[in-house]
């Protein structure tokens, strides 16, 4: 194996092999998750997505008013959230409801554990 920096005498270079063929066949999916997860490092937009997976849909005042902040603050998060395919909208009537995505509900669902079980251990 010419390819490899590993110096030790005994190194697997069928695993580091192996290794390197499932990051190359995943390259795609890791880019996409850590797209999302970006979006999901700004503390607010994570408190968005954190709502939106809590209740079935809200509305950008609903947040507005939720998070103290004003509703084109909420509306500038929402649409690079949903530029990214974390959320989704449906109108009913004038009013667009806001929803997280059932495929980044099951990527973030860890984070908001965690957050939820660090809120209850504070309490304690």
């Amino acid at each position: 194996m010419e390819n490899t920096s590993c110096v030790r005498p005994f190194a697997d270079t069928s695993q580091i092999e192996r290794c390197k063929a499932t990051i190359d066949t995943l390259n795609g999916s890791f880019s996409h998750v850590a797209d999302g997860l970006e979006m999901a490092g700004n503390p607010v937009r994570l408190k968005i997505l954190f709502l939106l997976s809590e209740e079935k849909g809200l509305c950008v005042c609903d947040l507005s008013d939720i998070l103290g902040i004003t509703v084109s603050a909420v509306s500038q998060h929402l649409r690079k959230m949903k530029d990214r395919n974390l959320i989704h909208s449906s109108k009913e009537g004038q009013t667009i409801y806001y929803s997280l995505s059932s495929e980044y509900a099951d990527v973030l669902k860890p984070f908001f554990h965690i957050i939820a079980e660090s809120e209850i251990l504070e309490a304690v």
